[in-house]
């Protein structure tokens, strides 16, 4: 049994998750310097990009991440997909649950080799490394080698890369999945939208007004 009844209240984790949470509240700042506009981005492939965005956290919101947190511990799912860790604010909040359900993994993918060593290390830190596998390189080819189902799955990552993962993931996806992706006022994500809001497609979802929006689609 957890020592605590939350994970996410355990001083370890709640204190890596306050400070991840106050550099994000700098991404802004930080992304202005990084570049001036979209025009520096439009060339550059998903790597480049990731490389580009190593100092942003881009994390999930406090809310959503108490959110997922609570539809892990309700589900009980054997197996978490989270399609892009950065550096491991969601993938915390997914451990989290998993470790208070007493059964379960997360398997988390993130393409920035700075990102990913950096999550890895907090993972350790908290004491929930034993229950996340941090897949590094692009999702589409780490991904592509999994075998078990997929009892939950989080899109986090490249907003134009949410749909082609979720299609890849698809033949994992059992009735009942639920699967979640982040931010939907994001342009990009506009094609992954159209997508899972199609009943034609198999999903049947609902939009939860949390932050930038999370869309939450179960698998028909």
């Amino acid at each position: 049994m957890p020592t605590h009844p939350c994970t996410l209240a355990e001083p370890r984790v709640s204190a890596a998750l306050t400070r991840m949470f106050e550099a994000a509240a700098r991404d802004d700042e930080t992304a202005a310097r990084l570049w001036s506009g979209p025009d520096d981005r439009e060339s550059l492939t998903a790597q480049e990009l990731a490389d580009a965005a190593q100092e942003i956290y881009m994390p999930v919101s406090a809310d959503g991440g108490r959110l997922l947190y609570n539809l892990i511990r309700a589900i009980k799912p054997a197996n978490v997909v989270e399609f892009g860790t950065s550096y491991g604010i969601s993938t915390l909040h997914l451990a989290a649950a998993v470790r208070d359900n007493g059964t379960g993994q997360v398997i988390t993918t993130e393409m920035s080799r700075t990102k990913a060593a950096s999550a890895r290390d907090t993972f350790a830190a908290t004491g929930l490394d034993d229950v996340i596998t941090v897949l590094e390189g692009n999702a589409l080819q780490t991904l592509a080698a999994l075998r078990q189902p997929v009892d939950f799955l989080f899109l986090d990552g490249w907003k134009d890369l949410c749909l082609p993962v979720l299609q890849l993931l698809e033949p994992h996806l059992a009735p009942g999945t639920l699967v979640v992706a982040d931010d939907v006022d994001l342009p990009s994500l506009g094609p992954y939208l159209d997508y899972v809001r199609d009943t034609a497609n198999g999903y049947h979802g609902v939009t939860f007004p949390v932050e930038d929006g999370l869309e939450i689609s179960c698998r028909l």
